[in-house]
């Protein structure tokens, strides 16, 4: 327990539980992880509220509703191995290690990628790969991977990410420029399923920027 356990509780009945989000795994995790631990102190008595939180860089964790969405979506069990495109402020990345057996995250700013593993470190979550680099490349000698999740937006949904990804498997990421969908990807017998899912706003996956924010 902490001073912001009663928050959580009523993020998930407001935010979460009332938006449809039911997978009763995904909001055990996010009754678990103390967001607030994720974003500066400073900013900390915004971090259950309905929105981004700034974390520096110009950049955002994003909005709660979004990472338990984007989490139900991958349909996780506890053998799989995940890659996330886009660290951040390992927030949705300690969501994605309750569920998983292993996670691969990746994030271009390295500030952020070594603030999040200190952080993730800390609170115990040790079940994570880090990597600096282009996320678009995805991790291709640690694929293929049960899921895939990217918090930055491509023109296109790269096609390293797709040969990545288990038969079978699932991918949750914003897609577009000027006018963004969020998409899930099926990989089924050896096809790409796409299915859009909503209008979002995610920054740009693109060399140099490949950030975490809604």
């Amino acid at each position: 327990m902490d001073k912001f356990s009663q928050q959580r509780v009523q993020m998930i009945e407001s935010q979460i539980k009332g938006r449809g989000v039911q997978s009763r795994a995904v909001l055990d995790a996010l009754a678990e992880v103390p967001r607030h631990c994720f974003v500066p102190e400073e900013l900390q008595r915004y971090a259950y509220n309905d929105h981004p939180v700034d974390i520096g860089y110009g950049q955002t964790v994003s909005q709660p509703y979004v990472v338990a969405y984007m989490t139900e979506s991958l349909s996780l069990r506890s053998g799989h191995r995940v890659l996330e495109i886009g660290t951040g402020s390992g927030y949705q990345t300690a969501i994605l290690s309750r569920l998983a057996a292993q996670v691969f995250t990746v994030e271009i700013v390295e500030p952020l990628s070594i603030k999040a593993r200190a952080t993730l470190s800390r609170l115990g979550y040790n079940n994570i790969a880090f990597r600096t680099g282009d996320g678009r490349e995805g991790w291709p000698e640690e694929s293929p991977f049960d899921a895939i999740i990217v918090t930055a937006a491509p023109a296109r949904i790269p096609v390293a990410l797709c040969a990545q990804l288990k038969e079978g498997g699932r991918m949750v990421l914003p897609v577009g420029e000027t006018d963004q969908e969020l998409v899930l990807v099926m990989k089924e017998g050896g096809r790409m399923i796409r299915q859009s899912l909503f209008p979002v706003r995610f920054v740009p996956l693109v060399p140099g920027r490949d950030l975490n924010g809604e």
